[in-house]
């Protein structure tokens, strides 16, 4: 409880401003390939790479695909055409058990489990489940009885926008909001579906547009390969980060080729804590690290040459030197033209 406890926190506190922790999800998705012990090791790499959170998909292939339904392009191209989409996921469905094994696994290793439902069925498993949080996927955003049931839930929300338009996303959030769930309880990711998607449709601008639209939080959903979309997401404020992982890309499955294997999936989140941490606090003022150089790098001004007690101070005896514990040079004006009240050596500091 304590662990799921941290994602409401995480996503209650938030302001219309950019958070100084960005909540990060290792989506496994499907990549568990129906294996109760690849998923756990799954687990394992999410904690270890320190993500907050690792997600799973609840489905009942029967509830979401007909038997005749053809199969993604990106997913004839990983998973070849031999099997058609309704055989391909009822493969990689996850029962109750297999959920609650894999949710009281994720509290022992101290990470956050969430899910996404992909039909009504899975929403009440979920809800049985004691899940704070649903992830609502690209395909459901114009699924009003699916939008309906979880709005109900008042749970916290993560709503994928892929293949959406500003239109359907107000329309999605009437419902959720309408049907009990408050619109501080959502965070919407900016989301593309293709996998992987062209770093040109990214459009991670997208992200403040729907932060100064919908006044919610808004995070990124990455599809892209690599790591650099996702950065500089969290550069651009994102407040939520999710990216597909898996142990190995070779193995078989629909999502492997377009995910992260665990070292690379270290590197983005190190990348992005980075990432935070340089983004600071926006007040602009010398940085603790920085202060003991002010003075060695800055200029004072000094003698240029021999000045003598009632010398006039001119821009021919004094000139701008380091160190910079002297009398600052913004102040050349109102030492020109000065009588000087002692004597001076060539680069020594001008007193007053």
């Amino acid at each position: 409880m304590a662990v799921r406890l941290l994602l409401m926190g995480i996503l209650a506190e938030r302001k219309e401003k950019m958070l100084k922790k960005v909540f990060i999800v290792a989506e496994a998705g499907v990549n568990h390939n129906g294996s109760l012990l690849i998923a756990k090791k799954l687990i394992d790499a999410a904690a270890i790479a320190k993500a907050d959170a690792i997600k799973f998909q609840a489905f009942k292939a029967g509830a979401i695909v007909s038997k005749q339904a053809p199969k993604a392009f990106y997913q004839k191209n990983n998973n070849g055409l031999k099997e058609s989409q309704f055989v391909m996921l009822k493969k990689l469905e996850l029962d109750k058990s297999s959920l609650k094994e894999l949710i009281n696994y994720c509290n022992f290793k101290k990470i956050i489990f969430l899910a996404s439902p992909f039909d009504l069925d899975s929403i009440d498993l979920l809800r049985k489940l004691g899940l704070k949080a649903i992830k609502i996927p690209s395909g459901e955003i114009t699924n009003l009885p699916y939008l309906r049931k979880i709005g109900a839930l008042n749970k916290k929300i993560l709503l994928s926008s892929g293949m959406s338009t500003i239109k359907e996303i107000k329309a999605a959030l009437n419902i959720l909001t309408s049907s009990g769930t408050k619109k501080s309880n959502i965070t919407i990711l900016q989301c593309n579906t293709e996998y992987p998607t062209p770093f040109e449709d990214a459009n991670l601008k997208a992200i403040q547009t729907l932060r100064e639209v919908f006044k919610v939080y808004v995070g990124y959903s990455d599809h892209t390969l690599g790591i650099e979309i996702p950065i500089a997401a969290a550069a651009l404020g994102a407040s939520v980060i999710e990216k597909h992982f898996t142990l190995n890309k070779d193995m078989d499955g629909p999502d492997h080729k377009a995910s992260l294997e665990p070292d690379e999936l270290k590197m983005m989140i190190r990348a992005i804590r980075n990432t935070e941490k340089a983004l600071g606090n926006g007040i602009k003022k010398p940085s603790k690290s920085e202060t003991k150089n002010i003075n060695i790098v800055r200029k004072s001004i000094i003698a240029s040459r021999t000045i003598k007690k009632g010398d006039v101070f001119t821009e021919d005896n004094i000139t701008t030197k380091r160190p910079g514990n002297g009398i600052n040079p913004m102040k050349w004006d109102r030492i020109i033209g000065r009588k000087s009240k002692k004597n001076f050596k060539e680069d020594e500091l001008i007193r007053i």
